[in-house]
């Protein structure tokens, strides 16, 4: 059997300990998988692993184990709101991860999205409009407004006394969309009047009074699926982790 002089054998124990650890800060190693996982989230998040990726990881963990040796010294972890920080965190880590691992186990098809893909498109109607309006608080308003609509005052100016911020700095102008969009005896008066027509009479809604003039419209523009595809997902993920909650919320038991 050939032996291995003690020196050496320690040399070779150290080198061993060195490799599986990033470094050794007083006497506490900073083992070589924390450097792994954070190289594994930063690749996560589009950045490369380069040699000076893992030394700025490395610099970051070494500081970091000295501000924890520090606080541990100073007894920070056994102070009360510290210790509920701490809580909160690791609480909240825990959520996170069982909503990722329940979308992992219950994942949002393709044939899903398809589906609310058709299902919306088949929402929004043939047609779209585009529409000008000008909200007031009274009826008597919006008559007055009628009167001298009639008398050949321009919709776009007298738009800007509207009580809706958002189109009354563009003459009214609502743009483009499906008569659902508004509520329902909006959208009611507004097909019914022909295209550079606005409404006689006003419109009441729980916003207050409108007078509607309907500019064009056309067959509905429905984006490709490709398109929309990340939203969709997105939205059906919402759906799934918002049931999944309230169905454990509705299995536990609360005393």
């Amino acid at each position: 059997m050939i032996k291995i002089p003690f020196l050496v054998a320690l040399a070779v124990g150290a080198n061993l300990a060195f490799a599986q650890n990033v470094a050794v800060v007083n006497n506490k190693p900073i083992p070589k998988s924390r450097e792994e996982a954070w190289i594994k989230q930063l690749q996560a998040q589009g950045q490369q692993d380069t040699p000076e990726l893992r030394r700025m990881v490395k610099e970051e963990l070494i500081r970091r184990e000295v501000f924890l040796q520090e606080a541990q010294k100073r007894g920070l972890a056994e102070q009360p709101d510290v210790k509920f920080q701490i809580d909160i965190q690791r609480q909240n880590t825990l959520i996170q991860a069982l909503m990722r691992d329940e979308l992992r186990r219950n994942p949002v098809t393709d044939a899903q999205i398809q589906a609310e893909y058709e299902k919306q498109k088949g929402r929004a109607g043939e047609k779209e409009y585009r529409a000008r309006h000008i909200l007031v608080e009274k009826e008597e308003e919006a008559k007055a407004i009628i009167e001298r609509l009639k008398k050949g005052e321009k919709f776009e100016e007298l738009a800007k006394q509207s009580k809706d911020p958002g189109s009354a700095s563009r003459g009214g102008d609502l743009d483009w969309a499906g008569a659902d969009a508004y509520v329902k005896s909006f959208s009611d008066a507004m097909v019914k009047l022909e295209k550079g027509k606005f409404t006689d009479t006003p419109v009441q809604s729980q916003f207050g009074w409108h007078v509607i003039r309907l500019d064009d419209v056309r067959d509905a523009q429905f984006p490709p699926l490709a398109q929309v595809s990340g939203q969709i997902r997105e939205s059906l993920q919402q759906q799934r982790i918002q049931a999944f909650v309230e169905e454990l919320r509705k299995k536990a038991k609360v005393e």
